[in-house]
């Protein structure tokens, strides 16, 4: 057994860091949406400023675009030429995609600065992907209404996820410890 552990201690000390790093996270986040009540139809915050921030994108684009709190459930409806197109609710800002590329780059973290930079830049740069990615997916459901279960359960994720990923082959490749470095030839 002890071999086996020797053998496979690099995986096992990511799979270690990956679980524990994405359990607290996760722990966090559902201690900050316990806040709202959500039979009082209370939206969290951060979705709130998905929400208005997709609206800001949509509005420098010249958009018809208004937000409206729901009445019926703890979302932000967004309203597209007068018409509502999309519900924004929490899983849609992103955070469990945050908490999920965070917990990968922690696990195969390296120096200290280049890691918190890399969150940082990634985190921002997932969100910002978010925001369009809403505000595209509104504008094309407006259009093709009959693609719309296509688009959102197929394309969209599959652009953010892929992001996330290609992100992470970055990290691995080019500033995690696992990074090969580039050998110099000797002169």
């Amino acid at each position: 057994m002890k071999k086996y552990i020797i053998l496979y201690k690099p995986f096992l000390l990511f799979l270690g860091k990956f679980l524990l790093t994405y359990l607290v996270l996760t722990l966090v986040y559902q201690s900050y949406l316990s806040q709202f009540e959500v039979n009082k139809n209370e939206t969290d915050d951060f979705t709130v400023l998905v929400a208005k921030q997709t609206e800001a994108v949509m509005l420098f684009f010249n958009c018809d675009i208004t937000t409206t709190p729901s009445t019926k459930d703890p979302s932000v409806i967004l309203n597209y030429n007068q018409k509502p197109m999309a519900r924004i609710i929490e899983g849609c800002n992103a955070l469990s995609v945050i908490i999920l590329f965070v917990s990968f780059i922690i696990a195969f973290s390296g120096r200290v600065k280049p890691t918190i930079l890399y969150l940082i830049f990634g985190s921002i740069l997932i969100h910002i992907l978010n925001l369009f990615r809403i505000a595209l997916l509104i504008v094309l459901m407006y259009y093709y209404p009959e693609h719309q279960h296509f688009l959102h359960g197929v394309v969209f994720p599959l652009i953010i996820y892929g992001v996330v990923f290609v992100l992470w082959i970055i990290w691995v490749n080019k500033f995690s410890k696992y990074a090969k470095k580039s050998l110099q030839p000797k002169n």
